[in-house]
């Protein structure tokens, strides 16, 4: 193999964004710092953050008008327990094969502010295989597909709350809100409350990610309390003998230590 460097895009091609990550580091940090100094609490994701730089199209920016959740639920999925079977929450095996990479077990438990269980609730993740790589046609960076994962499951909590997905762990991967930008790794939630027109929608991270100052999406998050709730914990109860690491991360739907989710208003 050759020692010779491979030479980095230049920052003129069309894969690559205009400011550095050292712009956004310094953008994230002044924000961070503006925020320490007013000494309030704001455990939720900004919706315009302006180091994610398409936060600005995604966040709404006109009033909002009042609907009729009727008008909505009659085009809204509509879910049971019958509907949702026990197998759809190993996500290892959906196919033939087996897919590649570190299998990991993560489970937690769903509950109120008052720390209450919420019960027969709807979780659903999806997530990139270990390479980093979405099952999704708009995903085009270099990584392989792995065949045998198709990187979605959902569940059911039980009269606890409790929630568990057998999967792999997904790795980082490239996006392009500036250049040289990673994502830390992740898993999305959706959290489906009694109606589609509950839904809520979150990230969760793993311990000890190199890449989370770097990241905008995760720094959106400003309170570093708030940071903290989206990130899993190793917990070696879950984990099983010469086959999977565990993980547990418990969803708060209200309270102070409620987890965020991405705000749509």
């Amino acid at each position: 193999m050759s020692d010779t460097p491979i030479p980095a895009a230049p920052a003129t091609s069309s894969d690559a964004a205009e400011a550095s990550q050292e712009q956004i580091t310094t953008e994230i940090g002044a924000l961070a710092a503006r925020y320490a100094a007013a000494d309030g609490e704001e455990l939720h994701t900004r919706l315009d953050y302006a180091p994610y730089r398409s936060s600005v199209l995604r966040h709404p920016t006109k009033d909002l008008h009042h609907a009729d959740p009727e008008d909505l639920e009659l085009c809204a999925p509509v879910f049971g327990e019958q509907d949702v079977a026990a197998v759809e929450a190993d996500l290892t095996i959906q196919h033939r094969g087996e897919p590649i990479g570190e299998r990991i077990v993560v489970a937690g438990r769903v509950r109120d502010g008052e720390g209450r269980p919420v019960r027969r609730q709807l979780v659903e993740i999806w997530q990139a295989n270990a390479a980093g790589r979405y099952l999704h046609q708009r995903d085009q960076h270099p990584a392989p597909i792995d065949p045998h994962f198709t990187g979605v499951g959902r569940t059911l909590t039980d009269d606890e709350g409790n929630y568990r997905f057998l999967t792999i762990r997904p790795g980082p991967y490239p996006w392009k809100n500036h250049q040289n930008a990673w994502r830390p790794a992740h898993i999305h939630f959706s959290v489906f409350g009694t109606e589609f027109t509950q839904r809520l929608v979150t990230q969760m991270y793993f311990p000890g990610d190199p890449l989370f100052p770097l990241d905008p999406i995760f720094q959106s998050a400003i309170d570093p309390r708030a940071r903290e709730l989206m990130v899993a914990e190793y917990d070696h109860s879950l984990t099983q003998p010469e086959f999977a690491t565990g993980y547990r991360w418990d969803i708060v739907l209200t309270g102070g230590l409620r987890t965020p989710f991405e705000e749509t208003d």
